[in-house]
């Protein structure tokens, strides 16, 4: 049974840096991501990367934010910097091992998720 555990959230003043980690115990997924959740409103994509290593970003994070994973693919790393009050949500990581071409974005394309790690931004 594939699990994902997401590590590194915390509190942070604008203007600084947050790595957060997802960890996979499993098979190899073919797309992974990072989808976020503020309080009252809808989970939103934030960035994902195909098994190809093709990443997607939300036009809000691009340049601030960044993928990454090691080279076994067995942790997906999120760079955050320049970190704004508004990226103030729970993080969630997610994955889906279904294979197929091209990427995805959607939360709803990503069967498997994690319990979430907190990110506060304070100004």
């Amino acid at each position: 049974q594939v699990q994902l555990a997401e590590s590194g959230g915390g509190s942070v003043q604008a203007g600084g840096s947050l790595r957060l980690s997802c960890a996979v115990f499993g098979q190899s997924p073919y797309y992974m991501g990072w989808f976020r959740q503020a309080p009252g409103k809808e989970r939103e994509s934030v960035a994902t990367i195909s098994n190809g290593g093709r990443t997607m970003y939300a036009d809000s994070v691009k340049g601030r934010f960044t993928l990454s994973q090691d080279n076994a693919k067995s942790t997906l790393y999120l760079q955050m910097n320049t970190l704004k009050p508004e990226d103030t949500a729970m993080y969630y990581c997610a994955a889906d091992f279904r294979p197929a071409f091209g990427t995805r974005w959607l939360a709803s394309e990503f069967r498997i998720w994690g319990q979430g790690t907190q990110v506060t931004v304070s100004s």
